[in-house]
């Protein structure tokens, strides 16, 4: 069922919601009473496709733009999309980190379609309300053939194709600066979009932040580890003497006795 307050402002685009949508707007079309049978016409052109030639990207502010020719079996198109403004500077972080996502890309949502006189040229209106582009189009519809009298009355007209549902394939993120594409197929039931939106530029840098707590070592803890270290044994004296050939019992003992010393010096 179509709502008219769907999608909502500020949100991601949604394939099954936006599906929904046109579905809810052919059961409205659908249920318009046909008027009754006119006179018999001679068969006109037959509309083969509808061909995308282009996607302009246009400045922030710039109104929307859309351009529509016949070359005889196609109707086609080129959009003038008006690129999001740049963003506000975000608030500086701590290790210089990319700013949060930036608002969601824009709907588009057709209005209403108007049926001209044959060889009028066919027209799309557009204006953007601030979330999404909205569009009603102008078609001529086709000559009414030659009267060749009144003929019987006929049967029921076999079931039209339905209505083509329109899928979002994917949606390709592209550099900063460059400029946003859209690329349409048609696979005989579906009109398939295939979206390239380039992302923001990078937010500056952020400012330094505040000096971190000290390590698990103070500078006393260190300083304290350090004098209980071997540099102690700087305080033992060197013996300075001579010994005799061969060393005398008292030269011995003064040895043992330095080595003691060294060795106490050395202990933890």
């Amino acid at each position: 069922m179509y709502d008219p307050n769907l999608p909502q402002e500020n949100t991601l685009i949604d394939a099954v919601q936006m599906r929904g949508q046109l579905n809810g707007l052919k059961d409205l079309i659908d249920a318009i009473p046909a008027g009754p049978p006119g006179q018999n016409g001679s068969d006109g052109t037959s509309v083969t496709g509808a061909v995308m030639d282009g996607t302009i990207t246009l400045n922030p502010g710039d109104a929307a733009q859309a351009s529509v020719s016949w070359d005889g079996a196609n109707v086609r198109f080129t959009f003038g999309i008006p690129r999001g403004s740049d963003g506000s500077q975000g608030q500086p972080g701590s290790n210089g980190n990319d700013g949060g996502q930036g608002p969601p890309f824009t709907n588009f949502i057709v209005d209403g379609v108007n049926m001209l006189n044959p060889n009028d040229p066919a027209s799309v209106q557009t204006i953007f309300d601030g979330n999404a582009v909205r569009m009603i189009f102008n078609l001529p519809r086709g000559f009414t053939g030659n009267d060749g009298g009144t003929g019987a009355q006929g049967g029921p007209g076999p079931q039209g194709p339905p209505f083509a549902n329109a899928i979002v394939d994917s949606v390709t993120t592209l550099n900063p600066g460059e400029n946003a594409t859209v690329q349409t197929s048609f696979d005989g039931s579906n009109v398939r979009f295939q979206f390239g939106i380039p992302r923001g530029q990078n937010g500056n840098d952020g400012g330094s932040g505040p000096q971190g707590p000290p390590g698990e070592v103070t500078t006393m803890q260190l300083n304290s580890a350090v004098n209980g270290t071997s540099n102690n044994s700087n305080g033992v004296n060197t013996l300075a003497m001579t010994v005799s050939d061969p060393p005398n019992v008292g030269e011995v003992q003064a040895i043992a006795s330095k080595l003691d010393e060294l060795i106490l010096a050395l202990r933890r």
